[in-house]
């Protein structure tokens, strides 16, 4: 197995933790700023990202909070989550779902808390 030193795997984290305060729930995985925060969006929140810590197998990690109650802007089924800088053009990091959920203009979502992990090579 290889190894990274942490301040490898910190690095791309602490771009990530700095970058990334919106979360937007998404119709299918965006490749692109534009399409996370308007082509896919379905709905978003706030979010704050913790710090870089070990991660739970190997590697580095931060942990993206929850979301509770935050509205849903467009009807649709949510497939994916992406990380993005309200003020910024980059799309930091998109995650699939576990299971897809249908999600109604007016109604609220939620999200648990998950890990954006950079694990070492192998």
């Amino acid at each position: 197995m290889a190894f990274w030193n942490d301040n490898v795997h910190d690095q791309g984290l602490n771009w990530a933790i700095a970058q990334a305060n919106l979360l937007s729930i998404c119709s299918q995985e965006p490749t692109t700023f534009t399409e996370a925060t308007s082509t896919y969006e379905l709905g978003n929140g706030a979010v704050t990202l913790g710090s870089a810590q070990n991660g739970d197998t190997d590697g580095r990690k931060s942990v993206v909070p929850a979301l509770t109650d935050e509205d849903v802007d467009s009807s649709g089924t949510a497939s994916h989550v992406a990380l993005t800088g309200s003020g910024g053009s980059d799309l930091v990091a998109t995650v699939a779902l576990t299971a897809s959920q249908a999600v109604t203009s007016g109604n609220k979502f939620s999200t648990s808390a998950f890990d954006l992990v950079k694990r070492d090579p192998t």
